[in-house]
C-alpha cells in the first residue's frame, strides 16, 4: 500500500476502531460511563461490575470484558458503578442507584445493539451489586450471573451469600484460596448450593484480585459462557 492510499484509508480505519472500543452514548439519565466492546451480529451480552471505589477498566472486569468479546465474540459492556469515600459496610446507600445502572445497561444491550441474551457479572463489591439486583428483580431476563471474588456478610442486600440463595439462574461462582484466604473462605460458605445450576470454579493461589491468574479466570468465565448455549 503506497502513501497515499495508507493516508485515505487511515481516517475510516480510525473511526471504526474508535467505534468498536470507546465508551457509548445514552439518552437514559442512568446510563453511567462504560467501556464497551463491540460484538457485531452477536445477540449476547455481558455487562459486568466491578469492585469498590474502582472503574471499568480496573482488576477482574478488564481483562473479562476483553477476553469474552475477543474469545466469543459477545458484547461486553463494563460500567461504572457508584462509588463514594465511605466504608464497605455502609455501601447499601448505593445500591438503588447501582440497580438503575444495571437496568440502563442491560436496555442499552436489548434495545440498541439487540442483544437477546444477558449476563450479569460482578466482582468484589460489585458482586454484592449485583446480586442484590438480582434478588430484587426475580424476573429481569438476565440469563446467569458471573461472580468473581464473591463476597459475602454484611447487612441487608450487603451479603451476596443472602442474595443468591434468592435467584434461579445459572450461577458461575470463581474463587481463588490466595491472598488472605478470604475469597476461599466465603465460598466455602456457598458451597452447599452448588448442583446443576450453580457451579464454583477455584483459581489456586489466586488473590482477590487475581493478580498473574488472569488468564485462568478468563478462561473459566468463557468456558461457562460456551456451556451456557
Amino acid at each position: 500500500m503506497n502513501i497515499i492510499r495508507f493516508l485515505l484509508v487511515l481516517p475510516a480505519v480510525v473511526i471504526l476502531f474508535a467505534c468498536q472500543f470507546n465508551s457509548v452514548k445514552s439518552n437514559d439519565p442512568h446510563m453511567p460511563s462504560n467501556e464497551y466492546l463491540n460484538g457485531k451480529d452477536s445477540t449476547i451480552g455481558v455487562v459486568l461490575c466491578h469492585g469498590r471505589g474502582k472503574h471499568p477498566t480496573w482488576f477482574v472486569v478488564d481483562p473479562l470484558r476483553k477476553g469474552i468479546n475477543h474469545q466469543l465474540g459477545y458484547h461486553t459492556l463494563s460500567i461504572q458503578m457508584p462509588t463514594g469515600d465511605i466504608d464497605w459496610s455502609e455501601y447499601e446507600f448505593f445500591f438503588p442507584e447501582a440497580h438503575k445502572r444495571i437496568d440502563s445497561a442491560v436496555r442499552f444491550l436489548k434495545n440498541t445493539k439487540h442483544v437477546k441474551t444477558v449476563y450479569l457479572m460482578g466482582h468484589s463489591m460489585g458482586s454484592r451489586m449485583a446480586t442484590s439486583y438480582l434478588a430484587d428483580n426475580p424476573n429481569s431476563g438476565i440469563a446467569g450471573f458471573i461472580g468473581v471474588g464473591v463476597r459475602n456478610g454484611g447487612d441487608g442486600a450487603l451479603d451476596s451469600d443472602s442474595n443468591l440463595r434468592r435467584i434461579n439462574i445459572p450461577v458461575l461462582d470463581v474463587y481463588g484460596d490466595g491472598g488472605d484466604g478470604k475469597d476461599a473462605d466465603d465460598a466455602d460458605v456457598r458451597s452447599d448450593m452448588v448442583d446443576k445450576n450453580y457451579r464454583q470454579v477455584l483459581i489456586p493461589d489466586a488473590d482477590h484480585k487475581f493478580t498473574m491468574h488472569e488468564k485462568e479466570m478468563v478462561n473459566s468465565v468463557v468456558s461457562w459462557l460456551k456451556s451456557q448455549l
